[in-house]
């Protein structure tokens, strides 16, 4: 019988807002906001807690969240601040194990299979892990403990915040048997709508239907639900993931019906590309532009320069200017994503290419 994987994912709590707080005191126990002010039009990159009472999410209009809650205070993001807290985490994590995949700068998983400290138990280390950062960096983290990603994704979610959610190997089929379909990761509102219109509501639903008709509901992704259902995910936490594009997306319902709706939208897609480039330090050459229809109909278009595109007001421009030469605007729009590929190297490839050429030369 085939060794059970050990999986641990971390989500460090409301990173960017939590590092705000840590750091200023005059925001602790307050709502607050990382990201554009309601007169940018820009939207909510991070929400702490106290404004997350208020019902205000990440992507959020500015806007929004301040009709929501109009003493939150908003506060320019720090981001050469979250990568340092980042490398601080990431560095408590490799003393557990070399099986490390960030997602971002505030979620990775870990496999502790095998691990660096000879220790059996995964929520000990998961336990050590929580402590460490909290000892070192001041900040609370959640973890999901698993036999698979899928799993230990969905667990981190549910004890949140500063919480350790565990999902046992004899546990899994009841647990996904009994979650709600809007709770799956993977499973975006526009899909778990459908699937409620459909009679699905909970994992057991789910399981009742067969590979071939999800994949006829639901195209390709048919496949991975169908797997969903039955708790099985057999992908490696992969510490060499190269990533080829930085994107985003946002589903909509009700579907978007104007045109001034839609531009907003897109506006909030290009913030959170425009982040995740400020996670990554990396920007690309070519923006790529999804727009899915009411009808499912799924059309992408792109745009291509020579430098790369790296900050907020360009992606806004690029993927506003897709969005007015492709839209059909007769059509109802049901979802909006952008991406940006042709990504630059990261600084180690830059380093790695360069030894190569170095090599090369003294031969």
């Amino acid at each position: 019988m085939a060794t059970l994987r050990k999986i641990i994912h971390i989500d460090m709590d409301a990173f960017y807002a939590s590092v705000e707080q840590r750091d200023q005191a005059a925001y602790r126990g307050r709502p607050i906001v990382v990201g554009g002010t309601p007169e940018q039009r820009g939207a909510v990159a991070a929400a702490s807690y106290e404004a997350r009472e208020f019902g205000i999410r990440s992507a959020m209009p500015a806007r929004i969240a301040r009709q929501r809650c109009p003493h939150v205070v908003f506060v320019a993001p720090r981001f050469e601040v979250y990568r340092e807290v980042s490398q601080q985490v990431r560095a408590i994590f490799a003393r557990y194990t070399d099986l490390i995949e960030p997602l971002s700068l505030d979620e990775a998983y870990l496999d502790v299979t095998e691990n660096l400290v000879g220790e059996r138990s995964a929520i000990a280390i998961a336990q050590a892990i929580r402590q460490a950062i909290r000892d070192e960096t001041q900040l609370t983290a959640s973890a999901g403990v698993s036999i698979n990603k899928f799993l230990a994704k969905i667990a981190s979610d549910l004890d949140k915040p500063d919480g350790l959610y565990v999902i046992r190997p004899e546990q899994a089929a009841a647990f996904i048997e009994a979650l709600p379909i809007d709770k799956f990761h993977g499973i975006g509102r526009v899909t778990a709508n459908k699937m409620h219109e459909l009679g699905i509501a909970i994992g057991a639903d789910l399981k009742q239907w067969s590979e071939a008709d999800l994949v006829r509901q639901f195209g390709k992704a048919g496949r991975f639900y169908y797997r969903a259902a039955r708790g099985q995910d057999d992908r490696p936490v992969n510490p060499n993931r190269i990533r080829k594009s930085v994107g985003a997306e946002n589903s909509f319902s009700p579907d978007l019906a104007t045109l001034p709706e839609m531009e907003a939208a897109l506006t909030q897609v290009a913030q959170r590309v425009a982040q995740r480039v400020q996670d990554q330090q990396r920007g690309g050459c070519t923006l790529t532009l999804k727009i899915k229809y009411s009808s499912y109909q799924q059309v992408t278009r792109n745009y291509t320069q020579t430098e790369p595109i790296r900050d907020f007001e360009a992606i806004a421009r690029l993927s506003l200017a897709l969005l007015h030469q492709h839209l059909n605007r007769h059509a109802e729009v049901r979802l909006l994503g952008l991406a940006l590929s042709n990504l630059e190297p990261l600084p180690s490839e830059v380093e790695f290419t360069q030894l190569m050429l170095d090599l090369d030369l003294r031969d």
